[in-house]
């Protein structure tokens, strides 16, 4: 299926909330309910979205291949749907995504608990489109 241009399924919301908290794992397990009933570039948004929620779960858990392979996968998934899916700012999730890979390469795994806060990735939900 396509990705949406309306509203969000409560399910989404729920994930959006959950990776805005932190709470990474919780928002892979919400995603992946999603993900197994799609297809095609609503399985790829999903998938993406999950990816990264688990990359930023390994990066607090320390597992800094985890999360530079994981954080590339899910900006890759991305980059195959819409701009805009559901609301969802994709462009900027995965602008977010790959400015905090870049990061934590350059930390190297030693320091990557030094990264900034702020380049952890959030993602808002754009004001319906008014076509």
């Amino acid at each position: 299926m396509e990705c949406g241009s309306g509203s969000a399924p409560l399910e989404l919301v729920k994930a959006i909330d959950e990776f805005n908290k932190r709470e990474w794992f919780e928002c892979h397990e919400t995603l992946e309910e999603l993900w197994v009933r799609e297809q095609g570039e609503l399985r790829d948004f999903y998938q993406g979205l999950l990816q990264i929620a688990v990359a930023l779960h390994h990066w607090r858990s320390g597992n800094y291949g985890g999360v530079l392979s994981l954080l590339k996968g899910g900006a890759q998934y991305l980059q195959k749907v819409r701009q805009v899916c559901y609301g969802v700012d994709v462009v900027r999730v995965v602008d977010d995504a790959l400015r905090l890979r870049q990061a934590l390469s350059e930390l190297g795994a030693d320091r990557m608990w030094q990264v900034d806060r702020s380049l952890l990735p959030v993602i808002t939900l754009t004001s319906p489109s008014e076509d």
